[in-house]
């Protein structure tokens, strides 16, 4: 798995947890091994103008997701997963954090940052939560990654409530 992550945010992220938890879900969806995937923090006013760019809403948002080859988990165990390029996930932690402090369970940046790179996996993947059907598949999924990653590090607190975005 070729996972990228550039921090131009500005302020200090765990860069190793962010490549960690999106190479644990890229495996458990069973994407092939030699796919890749680009990570990027940006500060809010980068994340503004790409809010404002491709989904004409004002203000930052806290996760994008820009697929590139529209990859699917494989829909049998026993197909095999196509290869290639899953496309980029952009994360601001300026929102992060307020959405971190603001949760039902309160988290900090860092965790809130997990769990957005996660959601960014799933959109990528053709996830979507537009419909409330397709929210509970996405974000039982999505809670499901997050809490299988911290409890194989050891840290299996509660998963932070999902945040829409």
């Amino acid at each position: 798995m070729s996972i990228d992550v550039n921090n131009e945010s500005g302020t200090e992220v765990d860069e190793q947890a962010i490549l960690d938890i999106a190479r644990y879900a890229l495996a458990r969806m069973r994407i092939h091994p030699l796919s890749e995937l680009s990570v990027i923090a940006v500060d809010a006013d980068a994340m503004e103008q790409l809010h404002i760019q491709w989904m004409d809403l004002p203000g930052p948002t806290d996760v994008m997701s820009f697929p590139m080859d529209e990859l699917r988990p494989p829909s049998k165990d026993d197909e095999e997963p196509p290869q290639g390029l899953l496309g980029d996930i952009v994360l601001c932690p300026e929102v992060a954090t307020k959405q971190g402090a603001e949760a039902e369970t309160q988290h900090t940046m860092d965790e809130e940052l997990q769990l957005l790179t996660v959601h960014g996996v799933l959109h990528l993947l053709g996830y979507d939560h537009e419909e409330p059907d397709e929210k509970a598949e996405m974000f039982g999924l999505q809670a499901a990654i997050v809490d299988g990653w911290r409890a194989e590090k050891g840290h299996d607190g509660p998963s932070p409530a999902p945040t829409v975005s």
